[in-house]
C-alpha cells in the first residue's frame, strides 16, 4: 500500500448487484484498497433482495480492503435510491426489500397521484410526480397486499439508512435520497405530514434526515467490521446524488450514467417541480438540487438483447431503419410500467448488427429525451455531456451518445463515482469542506473528451414516431386486456 498523504476515508457504493468499497487518500483522492461482493435479485414479477445481504457484502468488501480498511477515520455509504426496506422491533427485515425497478405497485403510483390533488399537485408537494420506482407507492403496494407485514414493521428505510443505521445504531437519511420516497416535501424540506396519512405510515417509523455535513453517528461496537470504535460516519446518499458529489458538479453540468439503469441529471440551484412526471426534482446531497430522469432499461437491457442475438455487445452495424424498444422490464421513462420490448421495421435484409445498434439507439433515445427539462434554460448547450457508469467504458455506447445527442462527450478516467462521492462526503467530516469540492481537489472528472458529431435527426425522428404510434399497445402490455 502506498503511503497516504493524508487521513483514510471509506466510501461505500450499495447497488442493485453488488456492494463495493473503496479506501481512499483524503488528501489526494487516490484509491488505496478496494473490494466487491456481489448481492442476488429476485426474478419474475417482483425484484426484491434481502437487505442483510448488503451487510453481508459490505463486510466482505471491506475485508478484502485488507489493513487500509482498519486505517479509515470516516466512512459514508450512497447507496440504490427508493428501496422499501421494513424493518421489526429488532431492527431485522420484516421481509425483503423491494428494490427500485420493481413496478408492481404501479396501480398504487396512479391511485395515490389521483387521489392527492393529482400531478401539479404532486410535483409542488415533493418535487416529483411518483412512479412505479418510488419508495411511497412500494409502501402503499405492501400495505394492500401484504397488510400483516406492514402492520408488523417498526421502521422504514432506504437501502443506505439501513446499512448507515447498522454502523451507528441511529436511524438516519439525507436529503438526497429522501427525496426520492415520495413522502419528503421538496418545498418545506421536512416529511410531508399528509402523505404519510395518506398511505397510513407512522412518521416515527422513519429515519431522521441528517443536515449536508452533520455527522450522522459513529461506529458502535459489535458490527463485525474492521472500524474502530468511534469512526465518524457521514450521513451517506441515494447513488446519483452520491456520484453528483463524486464528480464535483457544478450547475449547469450534464451527466448521462449507463448502468442497470439510466440517468440523465445536472445540479440546480432551483428546486424542480414536472407535472409530467418525466423530471424528478431530487435533492442534492449538498444544498442545491439534483433533477433528474431515469430509465429502467439501459445496459442490462442492451446486453441481453445482445445474448439473444449471439452477439458481443460492441458487434454494432450501422445503416437500419429498424426500431427497437428495450423496455424488457417495464420502463419509467416514458412512463409505461406494463411495457414490454418492441421491434418495427425488420426487413429480409435486416442483419444481427443493425438489430443490436438499434437496441443501443432506443435506450439513449430514452434518456436523451429528457435531458433538455432536466437542464435549465440558461445551460451551455454545447457543454460536454459526461459519461459515467458501467456502459460509459463501451465504444458502442459512447459513439451512440454522441451520434444521437450531436454533444462533445466526456469520459471521466475514476472509476466507482458513487463510493468515490461516498468517500468525498467521509472526507468532508474530517476537513470540514464541501464535499463536491473536496472531489473537484480530486479531480474526479478528469478524462478524455470525444468531439461532438452531427446529430442523427432522422434517427431520433424515426424512433419517436413509433414510440408515439406504438404507446396504446405499450401502455397495455403483455397479457392484458
Amino acid at each position: 500500500m502506498s503511503a497516504a498523504e493524508g487521513p483514510l476515508v471509506v466510501g461505500v457504493d450499495t447497488s442493485t448487484q453488488s456492494t463495493k468499497a473503496l479506501v481512499v487518500d483524503a488528501a489526494t483522492g487516490q484509491v488505496v484498497a478496494s473490494g466487491q461482493a456481489p448481492h442476488t435479485v429476485s426474478s419474475g414479477a417482483g425484484r426484491e433482495s434481502d437487505p442483510r445481504q448488503w451487510w453481508d457484502a459490505l463486510r466482505e468488501a471491506l475485508h478484502q480492503c485488507g489493513d487500509a480498511a482498519r486505517e479509515a477515520a470516516a466512512v459514508s455509504v450512497g447507496g440504490q435510491q427508493h428501496g422499501l426496506v421494513t424493518l421489526d422491533a429488532r431492527g431485522e427485515p420484516v421481509r425483503p426489500a423491494l428494490l427500485w425497478n420493481d413496478v408492481r405497485s404501479a396501480p398504487q403510483a396512479r391511485r395515490l397521484i389521483e387521489e392527492l390533488g393529482g400531478p401539479e399537485s404532486w410535483a409542488e408537494r415533493t418535487g416529483s410526480v411518483p412512479s412505479a420506482s418510488f419508495t411511497v407507492t412500494k409502501w402503499a403496494w405492501l400495505a394492500e397486499h401484504e397488510p400483516d407485514a406492514a402492520r408488523a414493521a417498526k421502521a422504514v428505510r432506504l437501502p443506505h439508512d439501513y446499512l448507515t443505521e447498522r454502523l451507528t445504531g441511529e436511524g438516519t437519511t439525507d436529503r438526497g435520497d429522501a427525496s426520492g420516497t415520495g413522502w419528503w416535501a421538496s418545498g418545506t424540506e421536512a416529511y410531508d405530514e399528509e402523505v404519510l396519512a395518506h398511505v397510513g405510515l407512522d412518521p416515527a417509523l422513519l429515519p431522521r434526515p441528517v443536515r449536508p455535513g452533520e455527522v450522522a453517528g459513529t461506529v458502535r461496537d459489535g458490527h463485525g467490521l474492521p472500524f474502530s470504535k468511534g469512526t465518524l460516519v457521514a450521513a451517506g446518499t441515494g447513488d446519483n446524488a452520491a456520484a453528483a458529489l463524486g464528480l464535483g458538479l457544478r450547475p449547469g453540468v450534464p451527466v448521462m450514467s449507463l448502468g442497470t439503469s439510466g440517468t440523465v441529471y445536472a445540479v440546480s440551484r432551483h428546486r424542480s417541480a414536472d407535472p409530467t412526471g418525466t423530471v424528478a426534482g431530487f435533492a442534492d446531497a449538498r444544498g442545491d438540487w439534483l433533477p433528474l430522469a431515469c430509465t429502467l432499461n439501459c445496459t442490462l437491457a442492451v446486453d441481453r438483447v445482445a445474448a439473444l442475438l449471439s452477439l458481443d455487445r460492441e458487434a454494432v452495424e450501422p445503416g437500419t431503419d429498424v426500431t427497437l424498444l428495450p423496455y424488457l422490464d417495464g420502463e419509467r421513462t416514458p412512463n409505461l410500467p406494463h411495457s414490454s420490448g418492441l421491434l418495427h421495421g425488420l426487413r429480409h435484409d435486416t442483419t444481427a448488427g443493425q438489430l443490436l445498434q438499434a437496441a443501443y439507439d432506443g435506450a439513449v433515445h430514452s434518456l436523451l429525451g429528457a435531458l433538455g427539462l432536466v437542464l435549465d434554460a440558461d445551460a451551455d448547450p454545447n457543454a460536454p455531456l459526461l459519461l459515467i457508469g458501467g456502459g460509459a467504458r463501451g465504444t458502442a455506447w459512447q459513439q451512440t451518445v454522441r451520434r444521437l445527442s450531436g454533444r462533445p462527450v466526456q469520459i471521466p478516467e475514476a472509476r466507482e463515482l458513487v463510493a468515490l462521492g461516498a468517500a468525498a462526503q467521509a472526507a468532508g467530516l474530517l476537513t470540514g469542506e464541501d464535499a463536491a469540492a473536496v472531489a473537484r481537489r480530486w479531480n474526479t472528472a478528469a478524462g478524455p473528451v470525444l468531439d461532438a458529431v452531427e446529430r442523427d435527426e432522422a434517427a431520433l425522428t424515426r424512433i419517436s414516431g413509433v414510440l408515439s404510434d406504438a404507446a396504446p399497445l405499450l401502455e397495455r402490455g403483455v397479457g392484458s386486456g
